[in-house]
This record gives structure tokens, sequence and C-alpha cells, in this order.
């Protein structure tokens, strides 16, 4: 779905965010022991590209990764936290976790 977006945005925010999307989706398949479908949605502007990943399950509250984390897994909030310039976690109806990032390497517009 994000190759659509391909000429919209910088080549290299469109590059951040298959990796934040594939992180979420990912996330939700692992985590998530509800029945129940996956839901992307893409908004795009001139200014930024805001992206929501829902699912069926109860939600949760981010944890920051520490220093010396020995485990291998659980990296995707981490990158989300490093890579987009706004997001969270929240509740509409489900759980969803959305980002943002500046149609622009740089930031919001830059």
């Amino acid at each position: 779905m994000l190759d659509r977006l391909a000429g919209q945005i910088d080549a290299d925010r469109l590059a951040d965010a298959r990796l934040l999307v594939s992180e979420l989706i990912a996330n939700a398949v692992e985590h998530v022991a509800e029945d129940g479908e996956i839901e992307l949605r893409i908004d795009v502007d001139p200014q930024r590209l805001r992206v929501e990943v829902l699912d069926p399950g109860p939600g949760f509250t981010p944890v920051p990764r520490r220093a010396g984390d020995p485990k291998d897994s659980g990296w995707g909030l981490h990158f989300m936290a490093q890579v987009a310039d706004r997001w969270a976690a929240d509740i509409e109806g489900q759980a969803r976790v959305w980002f943002e990032l500046g149609a622009r390497r740089g930031g919001r517009g830059a």
C-alpha cells in the first residue's frame, strides 16, 4: 500500500514508513490473541504522512527499551521512537498505534 505514495513523499521517508509499518503489523500478529482483522490506515498531505495500525487486542502501555536489555526481540517501538516524528499507542474502539513522518527528511514539512 505504501508503494502507492512513491513520488508524493521523500523516498527516504517512504523507506522509514515501510520499516515502521512492518514492525507494527508484525507486533499485532505476534502479540494479539483476539480474533479479528488488522487494519492499516494511511493519510498523506504535503506536510506529513500519518499511518495507523488498528487491531482487535485490548491495547497496551508502551514500555521503552532500557540500555543493556538482553532481549533480541521487541525493537519495533524502539524504532518507532527513533524514526517517527510523532507516535502513540491508544484506543479508538480498538487498539491503535499510529505514527507521523514529515513529508521530507528532517521533520514535518522540512
